[in-house]
Parts: C-alpha cells; sequence; structure tokens
C-alpha cells in the first residue's frame, strides 16, 4: 500500500461529522484523531450499541466508523439507524456477521489494525455532508 493511500489528507473530512463506535479505547482514541487530522468532527466515541444510538439521536452525522461486536450487541441496531448514509466503514477483528452482511452487502468491510488513513480516504470518497 502507498503512503497516499494510508495517510488522510490534511481536509479530506473537511467538516464533516463522524460517528466513532468501538469498544477498544486505544483504538477509538486513534480514530478520533485521525478523523480530527483529517479535518472532521469526531462524534463520540460510543462504546456500547445503546451509547450509539443515543448519539445518533442527537446528532445526525456525516459518515462513521464501526466497529462490529459491542458489550451489549452487534451494530445490527446502529446500522439500521444509519441506512440511509453512504459514509460507513466497518472496522472489525471479525468482519460482518453473515445476516449483516446479507442486509448491508454494500458497505466496506475493513479487518483491524487497518491503517487510520486508509479509512479516512475511503471516508472521505464516501460521505455525504448534512446542512
Amino acid at each position: 500500500m502507498s503512503p497516499a493511500q494510508t495517510q488522510p489528507l490534511p481536509t479530506a473530512l473537511a467538516g464533516a461529522r463522524v460517528l466513532v463506535v468501538e469498544d477498544e479505547p486505544f483504538i477509538a482514541f486513534d480514530l478520533v484523531m485521525a478523523i480530527e487530522d483529517a479535518g472532521g468532527q469526531a462524534i463520540g466515541p460510543a462504546s456500547t450499541v445503546q451509547d450509539a444510538l443515543d448519539l445518533i439521536a442527537g446528532m445526525l452525522p456525516d459518515g462513521a466508523i464501526l466497529d462490529v461486536n459491542l458489550p451489549d450487541g452487534n451494530i445490527g441496531p446502529v446500522l439500521e439507524a444509519l441506512r440511509w448514509m453512504t459514509g460507513i466503514v466497518v472496522h472489525t477483528g471479525v468482519g460482518l456477521p453473515p445476516d449483516l452482511r446479507a442486509a448491508y452487502p454494500n458497505i466496506p468491510v475493513f479487518t483491524k489494525p487497518t491503517a487510520p488513513g486508509t479509512l479516512m480516504n475511503r471516508l472521505a470518497g464516501s460521505i455525504t455532508r448534512r446542512s
């Protein structure tokens, strides 16, 4: 992978609000920092499905980076709440369960560890900003 693929451009996310759903604190911190470094605004991180749903209810994000398995279940309810959104990236160690893969076949899935810059660049290419 070339450096251009792993390093986000300084303004790749230019003001976009990106929800982070991740229960591993160090990974969540890295993602939040990468979003901010790419010019975006991190929402969260949420470490549970319920926390993520609460954040979505309070502020609609422009994009999201989602872990699959959280302490209170998998991200199915979060994906349902964000079903209209194109800027979603799943970042997981296990992939999507078959039922979620069938329901959301177009969501890109990146296996941990994936460089934060790669995730930011993927988001930047697909995100739709809300006004």
